[in-house]
C-alpha cells in the first residue's frame, strides 16, 4: 500500500439552507484513503456519511452547498473541478454504489444497456467490446447465466441481483476508488454477507481503494481497514479498526458496540443509546453528544472538545477520552475485540 493516499479531504463543510437555519451535515471533517484501503465511515442515519460521500461525488445541489474545505484526488482538488470535468471523473475514476438498486437503475432500460452507456461514455470502445465487457463484468458479480440476462430489465432481478448490477455499473470503467453507500440495504443478512464477500473480491482483482458507508459495526469489522466514527455532521473518532474495537475512546463508539447482539457474549443484554441525533440547525453547546453521554459532565457541557490525539494513531473528540482503556467485557462486547463484535448484527438505524 503506498504511502501517498488517494483521497484526502479536508476541513470539508456543505450545508443545507432550510427554513429553520443552515444545516451543517458535514461540520469541518478530514480524513484520507490511502491505495487499497478500505476506510468505513459509521454511524447512525442523520450522521452526514451520505452526504460525505456526494460531497466526494460532486453531487451536492441547491439548497446544498460545500462550503469550505478541500478534496484531492491524486493531489487535484476536485472542488475547483468544472461540471464537465466532474462528469469525467465520475464513474470513470470514482464510482458510487446508492443505497437502493431499484431507484438507481432506470426501469425502461435493460441492466445490460445501462452498463454498456457507462463504459461508452468513459471509454473509446465500440458496441460489441462494450457487450462484451458488460457480460464480463455480471458473471465477475455473480450474476447466473450472464450472457442470457444481460438484457433482462430491473424488475426481472431479485433484490441483491439488482445490488450485484450496480456494482457492475460501478466498476464497469475500472474505478480508482469505490463508494459504497450502504450497500446492502434492506438485504437479508445472508445476501448482505455475499455482497461484502462479493466487494472483497472485487477489489482484491481490480485493486481498488473503499469507503464503505454504514451503520452496521460488524461489518465495519469484517471489512474495513480503518474507521471514522461519524456524529452529528461531525467525525467523532478515528482509528484502525483493530485499535477502534479493543479500546474504543469516545462514548459514542461504545454506545454503538454496547447496541451490537453478540452471540458468543454471556451478556445478551443490549444497551440502547437514549435519545436522538440533535437537531443540526441548533446543536446544543459543548459537545453535541453530552446531552445522550451518561459520562457527561458540566465541562463537556461547555467546551466542544474537537477531534485530537489522545494516543499514537488514535483520535477521539472528547475530554474524557484518554482516560477510556480496554472496552469492559461487561457491556456486550467479550473482549475478542473485532471478532467479537463481528459476530452478528449492527447498530439501530433510527
Amino acid at each position: 500500500m503506498s504511502s501517498d493516499p488517494i483521497l484526502e479531504v479536508e476541513n470539508l463543510v456543505t450545508q443545507f439552507q432550510t427554513e429553520e437555519g443552515v444545516v451543517k451535515a458535514v461540520d469541518h471533517n478530514s480524513f484520507s484513503l490511502q491505495r487499497g484501503e478500505v476506510l468505513g465511515i459509521v454511524g447512525e442515519s442523520g450522521s452526514g456519511k451520505s452526504v460525505t460521500a456526494m460531497s466526494i461525488m460532486g453531487l451536492i445541489e441547491h439548497p446544498g452547498e460545500i462550503k469550505a474545505g478541500e478534496i484531492r484526488y491524486n493531489g487535484e482538488d476536485l472542488l475547483s473541478k468544472s461540471d464537465a470535468e466532474m462528469r469525467a471523473i465520475r464513474g470513470n475514476e470514482i464510482a458510487m454504489v446508492f443505497q437502493d438498486p431499484m431507484t438507481a437503475l432506470n426501469p425502461v432500460y435493460t441492466v445490460g444497456s445501462q452498463i454498456q452507456r457507462i463504459i461508452r461514455k468513459h471509454t473509446d470502445t465500440t458496441k460489441q467490446a462494450a457487450r462484451e465487457r458488460t457480460i464480463e463484468l455480471l458473471d465477475d458479480v455473480g450474476i447466473p447465466e450472464a450472457e442470457a440476462r444481460v438484457d433482462d430489465y430491473p424488475h426481472q432481478f431479485s433484490g441483491g441481483m439488482r445490488q450485484r448490477v450496480l456494482i457492475a455499473m460501478a466498476i464497469s470503467c475500472d474505478p480508482e476508488i469505490l463508494i459504497a453507500d450502504e450497500p446492502t440495504t434492506a438485504l437479508d443478512v445472508t445476501i448482505e454477507a455475499q455482497i461484502f464477500e462479493l466487494l472483497d473480491r472485487l477489489q482484491e482483482k481490480y485493486g481498488m481503494s473503499i469507503i464503505l458507508i454504514t451503520h452496521d459495526l460488524g461489518v465495519v469489522a469484517e471489512t474495513c481497514d480503518r474507521v471514522a466514527v461519524v456524529y452529528a455532521g461531525r467525525i467523532i473518532e478515528r482509528a484502525a479498526v483493530d485499535d477502534l474495537f479493543e479500546s474504543p475512546r469516545h462514548p459514542y463508539t461504545r454506545g454503538l458496540m454496547r447496541s451490537i447482539p453478540n452471540l458468543r457474549s454471556a451478556v445478551s443484554r443490549l444497551t440502547p443509546i437514549e435519545g436522538r441525533i440533535p437537531d443540526l440547525s441548533a446543536l446544543p453547546p459543548g459537545c453535541s453528544f453530552h446531552p445522550r453521554c451518561v459520562h457527561a459532565t458540566e465541562e463537556c457541557r461547555q467546551i466542544d472538545p474537537g477531534l485530537r490525539t489522545v494516543a499514537p494513531g488514535r483520535e477521539a473528540a472528547c475530554i474524557h477520552a484518554q482516560g477510556y482503556g480496554p472496552y469492559e467485557t461487561t457491556t456486550g462486547v467479550d473482549g475478542d475485540g473485532a471478532d467479537a463484535v463481528a459476530s452478528d448484527g449492527g447498530v439501530d438505524d433510527e
